[in-house]
């Protein structure tokens, strides 16, 4: 099967950039998307490894058609990324996204072709994600469920992505609200529903809220592998919205999927599986590394909105 395209997300890190592009390379997508968010304003270490990362990534030693956004100045996280991705989907129609910090399983990109030739055609599928974060997984009578997806490595169509509202129009609907409510169930919606305002507020500094809102709001699925394809190697002090060892007890390692794929029998979200992950998150240790790392990366977020 031939590699969709990839969008490579980086930044800052020259170490997680050159793990995950080496990925990259053992792939030999023949389409490679590359963006670069520019060096914060007086910040000498950004300026030293924004450079060295997109040194980092110009070395493609295989047939590949390369295209590059590399910024001059920072946009930060929210705009940076959903621009690049409008970019990336302005030149194809399908394909996938990987930041700097997402180390995949080789059998990931097949997964993620594989579903995106299955659903081109099915509007109803709005994306693919590598993440399952789930500990028990036993069970499962197919190699995937459709659940919240995740961002942490993920694949999605044009038609998809043309869905995506930034500014989150009819949050402040109640009928709106009530739509949303009604795919999540309550204990997931109780969950977003501060996350879900703060973005539609402008207090939340990130691009992912939205997109999980779009899925919801136009009552789409997301799809969830029933083992964890993607490793998230970003949880230290040079991540964006990281915390060290709270973030890193949250993630799992990376597993390889089987092939042929076994297909769920309907087209609906998994109930079971989400009530599964929100026990697991919601429980224990667990609960407690997950809460106190939302209250984190929120507080973060809205600081660095207001220094914008």
């Amino acid at each position: 099967m031939e590699i969709p395209p990839i969008l490579f997300l980086v930044f800052n890190r020259p170490t997680h950039t050159r793990k995950v592009f080496e990925t990259i390379r053992v792939q030999k997508p023949k389409h490679l998307f590359i963006a670069s968010d520019g060096a914060r304003n007086g910040n000498e270490n950004d300026e030293i490894n924004v450079s060295l990362v997109r040194e980092i990534v110009k070395d493609i030693d295989w047939d590949c058609e390369v295209n590059t956004l590399f910024r001059d100045k920072n946009l930060g996280c929210k705009t940076a990324v959903s621009e690049a991705i409008t970019w990336f989907f302005n030149h194809i129609d399908e394909g996938i996204i990987l930041e700097d910090d997402c180390l995949p399983d080789p059998s990931f990109f097949n997964f993620c072709g594989s579903l995106l030739d299955k659903y081109r055609f099915n509007d109803k599928v709005m994306a693919i994600s590598g993440s399952n974060l789930l500990t028990k997984r036993e069970g499962y009578n197919s190699s995937y469920v459709f659940g919240l997806g995740g961002i942490w490595g993920w694949a999605t169509w044009k038609r998809a992505w043309n869905l995506y509202d930034l500014s989150m129009a009819g949050w402040n609907d109640p009928k709106i609200k009530n739509r949303v409510k009604a795919q999540l169930k309550s204990n997931w919606y109780k969950h977003y529903y501060h996350m879900f305002d703060a973005a539609f507020n402008q207090s939340l500094n990130t691009w992912d809220i939205q997109w999980f809102y779009a899925i919801l709001y136009n009552e789409k699925l997301a799809i969830n592998p029933a083992v964890n394809l993607v490793q998230n190697i970003g949880f230290d002090a040079n991540g964006t919205h990281s915390h060290g060892k709270e973030l890193f007890a949250l993630t799992e390692k990376k597993e390889a999927i089987n092939f042929p794929l076994i297909h769920p029998d309907k087209l609906k979200i998994d109930y079971q599986y989400l009530d599964l992950l929100y026990s697991e998150t919601s429980s224990g240790e667990k609960r407690n590394i997950f809460k106190s790392v939302l209250k984190k990366v929120y507080r973060a977020s809205i600081t660095l909105t207001k220094k914008k």
